[in-house]
């Protein structure tokens, strides 16, 4: 149990209160008003906020965003009115902790309907751009891992030239007789010729699609730029992301063309072909030594024709499981989404969204912690010790007043026939 405080510390303690009490009168007289120009201040840019959401701009979208608007303002003014006035004033630890609980469920309440709209009226824009540059790099990673499959299945144009190279030498060989022995144009030769020609035109067919692999990258190198001149030129967003949206589709149809050139499948398929569809020609030889010999260099040839298509097949394998293009796709978002999503990168822009929201909760504590040594200061003293002079002098002009009234309305004295005062006497005769 603390001991009485002595005379000297009631009255340091009193003056301490009543000091303390002037600050508080004297920060009430515009408290209110600072509080509903945070209130006001956090509509209006909810207003903007939900503005960005609506898509459409005709009269009931601008009285639906206006009445959100003023519902939140309202709404931001009564909870923190209700926890400046009640907070400070209750002393008991639990009522405390069930207003604490009840300014963190409403500060909650707060963020969800007004905060991160407020964030998009501050920085909708800039997130938006942000989702425009971060989709221009994921559609140039995309568009350069395309390009660099189709130019990889293009240098498989080099691995069929020296099959088809080997093919034409060995027949130039038979031509000489340093193959099979015999000199000339026949069964051996026209084998060969047969499988050099077919690796001639497949050849030819992946030439004739370097030029289209080239003029799609340039075209989609072009369309990329574009794309990043729209995302810092100046003016409203929306109307940028429609063209943007517009260079997304092409340059997504770009990259499928890109995916669609590759020739490894091509080469594939022509590998598998090159040992499985063979013509063997009737043997020319004029004895049955040089048929057996013809018969022997056709079945060498076509050993070596199956290593070389094995060679190519798994040259073109290696290409096909190359990792694909990742596929992008452009979604259009809102600003509000935006800002969302891009919440790292607007920190200052969402903490002013949330402090204009909940500064009052600052507001809110420091009066409870003001109230609290007021409080403090008072305790122990009795109520002659909380009076000032005003106080004072008031009470002694009411305690005047209440005596005047009391004479005022005391009864006349009772006189007899000659006007002489009759003493009147009170309580019972015996």
């Amino acid at each position: 149990m603390s001991e009485p405080k002595s005379e000297t510390a009631r009255s340091r303690g009193v003056r301490y209160a009543r000091e303390l009490e002037g600050h508080v009168d004297w920060l009430n007289t515009f408290s209110g008003t600072a509080l509903g120009v945070l209130a006001v201040a956090s509509g209006i840019y909810t207003y903007l906020g939900v503005s960005s959401l609506l898509d459409d701009t005709g009269a009931m979208s601008a009285f639906a965003a206006i009445a959100y608007s003023v519902a939140v303002s309202v709404g931001i003014f009564v909870f923190w009115s209700y926890l400046l006035r009640l907070f400070p004033a209750v002393d008991s630890r639990q009522a405390r902790m069930g207003l604490l609980g009840a300014m963190g469920l409403g500060s909650l309440a707060i963020v969800a309907m007004s905060s991160w709209l407020n964030a998009a009226a501050l920085a909708g824009s800039a997130a938006v751009e942000q989702h425009l540059a971060k989709t221009v790099q994921d559609y140039q990673t995309s568009l350069e891992r395309a390009h660099e499959v189709a130019l990889t299945g293009q240098a498989l144009e080099r691995d069929v030239a020296r099959v088809r190279q080997s093919f034409e030498d060995l027949s130039e060989q038979e031509a000489t007789g340093n193959l099979s022995g015999l000199a000339g144009r026949g069964a051996v030769f026209r084998v060969l010729r047969q499988k050099a020609a077919e690796l001639t035109a497949l050849e030819t067919q992946i030439a004739q699609q370097t030029p289209l692999v080239d003029n799609a990258f340039t075209e989609g190198n072009q369309i990329l730029s574009r794309m990043r001149a729209l995302t810092v030129e100046p003016g409203p967003v929306e109307a940028r992301s429609i063209e943007f949206s517009e260079l997304a589709v092409r340059l997504q149809g770009l990259i499928t063309q890109l995916r669609q050139l590759t020739v490894a499948p091509l080469v594939a398929r022509a590998a598998q072909d090159l040992a499985d569809s063979v013509v063997l020609p009737e043997l020319d030889g004029s004895t049955a030594e040089s048929r057996d010999s013809q018969s022997s260099t056709i079945t060498s040839v076509l050993e070596v024709l199956g290593q070389r298509a094995a060679t190519l097949e798994g040259a073109a394998e290696e290409v096909a499981n190359l990792p694909a293009a990742p596929e992008v796709t452009y979604t259009p978002i809102s600003a509000a989404d935006a800002v969302i999503l891009y919440a790292g990168n607007f920190v200052p822009s969402w903490a002013g969204a949330i402090a204009i929201d909940l500064l009052p909760a600052v507001l809110v504590l420091i009066l409870a912690i003001t109230q609290s040594a007021i409080r403090t200061g008072r305790d122990g003293t009795t109520v002659e010790d909380t009076l000032t002079l005003a106080e004072l002098r008031a009470a002694l002009a009411a305690a005047r007043e209440v005596d005047a009234a009391m004479d005022h309305h005391e009864e006349p004295p009772t006189r007899d026939a000659d006007g002489n005062k009759i003493k009147r006497i009170t309580g019972s005769s015996s």
